[in-house]
Order: C-alpha cells, then sequence, then structure tokens
C-alpha cells in the first residue's frame, strides 16, 4: 500500500524509514550544464562533491544542449502539427539520453549512481499531453535507492499520467520536476544550476547594468517567470511555496552553497528582506498572441457577452452571435493555455504565449472559421513587466512606467496588473529598449543596481 500513498505524507515515510539517513539534496541541471559529455563530466564531479560534503543526492537532468528544440524542428519537417501524444513520446528521448550518461559519469568517478525516467520516478501527471501537471509524486523507488547509498539521476520535464500515457511538463518542466521532488523527499534544499549565477535584475544580454539579486520571494520569482524571466519555472516555484523548499539559484560552475548561499546566487523563500513596493526585477516576454474580440464586430451583433452559467452566454433575445464561452471552449479544444485574460462589456482580451502552443497554424483556421473577423490575432506584440511586491498599492509606479514609455515613442496596447506585477504590451521591435528604460527607471535610479 505504501507504493500509493500521496507524495504528501511521503517525507514522513521516508523518516520512518531512514532515522539516521543524511540529509538529502536536490540539484537540478539545465540542458547548458550537460550540452557535451566535458560539461556532463564536470557535472558528475559537483555531484560528486555534494556527495562526499555528507548528504544523500538525488539529481534532475535535462536534456542536452538545444536538443528538446532539434527533436521539435524534426517533428515539424514531419507534421506542421504534430500529434500533442506522439511529440511527447518524442522530447522525452532528449532526458533519457542526458539522465544515463550522467549516471554512467558518476560511475567513472567511484560514484554508485542508477539512472530513472520521470514515470520510473514516480511523477504522475494529469492527461494534457505537451503542458502537462503533476498531480502526484509517488517516489518510493527513489527512497529505497537513496537508502541504499546510491545516487539517483532522474529525466526531468517528463511524467506518466493516470492513464499510463507519458506526458511532458512545458518549458522549464525539468524545474518542476526538481522542486516536486524535493518537497517529495523532505530535501533540504533545492538547486537550479545553470550557466548564470542566480535571477538578476533584468537579462544581462540585454541590460549590462542588471545586477544579480541575493534573495526573492516566491511570489516575485513566479511572476518574474510568469513574466518572460528563463532562470526559474513558474510551476517549480508553485511547488516550493507550497511546501516551503528553498531554492538555490545558482551557477553549475559554482561552488557548493556554503553558510550563505545567496552570496554567490539568489536563493528564493517566503519572505525577503525588503520594503514592500520595491521593484526587484525586469523581465520581458516576446513570443506571445494576443487574441481580441473586435469591437466593432460586437457593435455588429456578432459578438454577444453575458455573465450566465458557465461563465458567460447570450443574454435574452439578443442577435444571434456567439458567446464569451464558445471563444474559450474552441481555446480548451486546442489545449490553449491564457496567460491574462480581461473581458469588460463587450471588449475580450487573452495573452497566450507560444512556448508551448505547437498547432497555431490550426487554431487560427479554427478561430477564422468559427467567429471570422470578430476574433483577431495579434502576434507583433511582446510583454515587458516590472515585478515586486506591493508595487500596485497606488498607481504611481504604473503612470511612471507608462510615462516613460510613451516618451520614447513605445505605443502602449494594452496594460495589466496583479499584486506582484504591472505588464505593458507594446510593439515586439521595443521590447529591449522598453526593458532598458523600465530598469534605469525603477532599479538604476532607485540604487538598487
Amino acid at each position: 500500500m505504501a507504493a500509493f500513498l500521496p507524495w504528501t505524507l511521503l517525507p514522513s515515510r521516508l523518516s520512518a524509514i531512514l532515522p539516521f539517513c543524511m540529509s538529502i539534496v536536490v540539484q537540478k541541471y539545465g540542458g547548458s550544464s550537460v550540452a557535451d559529455v566535458a560539461r556532463i563530466k564536470l557535472v558528475a564531479d559537483r555531484v560528486m562533491r555534494t556527495r562526499r560534503a555528507g548528504h544523500d543526492v538525488c539529481v534532475v537532468v535535462s536534456a542536452m544542449g538545444d536538443t528538446t528544440d532539434e527533436l521539435l524542428g524534426l517533428a515539424k519537417q514531419v507534421s506542421p502539427n504534430p500529434d500533442r501524444r506522439e511529440l511527447d513520446m518524442l522530447l522525452t528521448a532528449g532526458e533519457r539520453i542526458s539522465m544515463a550518461l550522467l549516471s554512467m559519469a558518476i560511475r567513472e568517478l567511484g560514484g554508485d549512481a542508477i539512472s530513472f525516467t520521470g514515470s520510473q520516478s514516480g511523477i504522475i501527471t494529469n492527461d494534457r499531453h505537451v503542458d502537462a501537471r503533476i498531480i502526484e509524486v509517488r517516489p518510493v523507488r527513489v527512497q529505497d535507492e537513496l537508502a541504499n547509498g546510491r545516487i539517483v539521476v532522474i529525466a526531468g520535464y517528463q511524467g506518466v499520467s493516470y492513464r499510463r500515457e507519458v506526458t511532458t511538463l512545458g518549458r522549464g518542466g525539468s524545474d518542476t520536476t526538481a522542486v516536486a521532488m524535493a518537497a517529495a523527499l523532505g530535501a533540504e534544499y533545492c538547486e537550479i544550476c545553470s550557466d548564470v549565477d542566480g535571477v538578476y535584475t533584468a537579462d544581462p544580454r540585454v541590460v549590462p547594468a542588471a545586477t544579480r539579486i541575493g534573495v526573492l520571494s516566491y511570489e516575485e520569482t513566479q511572476e518574474l517567470a510568469e513574466s518572460g524571466a528563463k532562470v526559474l519555472n513558474a510551476q517549480a516555484v508553485e511547488f516550493a511555496k507550497d511546501k516551503g523548499i528553498a531554492i538555490f539559484a545558482r551557477a553549475t560552475s559554482s561552488r557548493l552553497p556554503g553558510a550563505d548561499p545567496s552570496a554567490d546566487g539568489t536563493v528564493v523563500r517566503r519572505y525577503p528582506p525588503r520594503q514592500p513596493g520595491t521593484v526587484v526585477g525586469v523581465a520581458s516576454e516576446r513570443d506571445v498572441l494576443m487574441i481580441s474580440a473586435d469591437p466593432v464586430a460586437a457593435e455588429r451583433n456578432v459578438l454577444v457577452l453575458r455573465t450566465e452559467r458557465e461563465g458567460f452566454s447570450r443574454a435574452p433575445g439578443s442577435p444571434e452571435g456567439f458567446a464569451l464561452h464558445d471563444v474559450l471552449e474552441l481555446l480548451d479544444e486546442h489545449r490553449v493555455a491564457g496567460k491574462q485574460l480581461h473581458v469588460a462589456g463587450d471588449r475580450l482580451t487573452l495573452v497566450v504565449s507560444r512556448e508551448n502552443l505547437h498547432g497555431e497554424a490550426r487554431l487560427r483556421e479554427a478561430l477564422s472559421a468559427s467567429f471570422g473577423g470578430a476574433v483577431r490575432v495579434d502576434d507583433a506584440l511582446g510583454a515587458v513587466s516590472v515585478v515586486g511586491a506591493g508595487i500596485n498599492a497606488s498607481f504611481d509606479n504604473l503612470r511612471r512606467g507608462s510615462r516613460e514609455l510613451t516618451g520614447v515613442g513605445a505605443a502602449i496596447a494594452a496594460i495589466a496588473t496583479s499584486s506582484f506585477r504591472i505588464t505593458w504590451m507594446i510593439d515586439r521591435a521595443r521590447l529591449d529598449d522598453a526593458v532598458r528604460i523600465l530598469h534605469r527607471t525603477f532599479i538604476e535610479t532607485s540604487g538598487q543596481a
């Protein structure tokens, strides 16, 4: 029966089985860290140093270098709209290669390592292919191997659905695998290792003045990830927040975490030492679509929106048209996950990330066939965001950022806010300029950089 306990109960099971075990550390290494044999050997050495420091070690790896993109490119050569199930079967091969090679490299250094796929390690997901979500972790085999003194190497980014189908977790899914496994194992901390030594106030390639952030809250990190920052995965941060797992974002080339991990990396935890209202970072996302209901078409009675059962439907006696839930139903049929949805009167706006949208041509055709010109897809925009706890306590930051953007001729197509974020939709060609302007406005001139 123990094999079927929910993952939230498994840490207590582990402590009962291993009352005298060493603390567990989960490490995740990104694609750039395992891009070739030489780098895999460096990772193996770092894993062995962690083991010799007195920890049980569970390692999660991404696919080597650009393997996932290359496999996706192969699929698109065969089919412009590849079947999502078959895509998952193909893409999971990349992480399997990495896990096996790293396990071999660790063994060459005298370590006792064993590799597991996502399903073998107990990652259970829903049945949504390409961007599945973890619903449970049953790491019984991982626990058993750790108890036997082995280093466990897990293929990230993948799992198995409750229907026993292979699934993938979307871009950055290896982060999610690592944090979910850390929570299930009761790990001391989870290291997310890449070629960057933490989370920066902006992309250093765009903003030379960007600096590393020592400590971030879960909420700030999640908003940065959702806004396009590439260091950590938003769903992974959600897991960490729920279970109180400390995340150390560090460079693969860095030393092992010391007494103060924020000194040479970024620590993500519950309460950062920072005043509310401070902008901590600027992020942008280039590859987005904005789907909107055309108000002109709405005035012609093509679109009628009202609130009723199932969300929105036609008002009694209204002219024949379509309702909002018809649009959302079509998006669900095409497995499209929206980032921001706004409805006001007859106006509908939905921002969609292209990262996990593998059937864009088919989606566009379906929207056109079903709704004609009443629904428009705009692919010329990008999103730029500032993030920080309490930055929307007043409208000062929103007004200030808008003034700076319009002052350099960056036309604002839309604005969205949350408790931790302000996002402006602007011309994609102006994104880098906008990031630099907002970083200078909110961070450099505030003395944070």
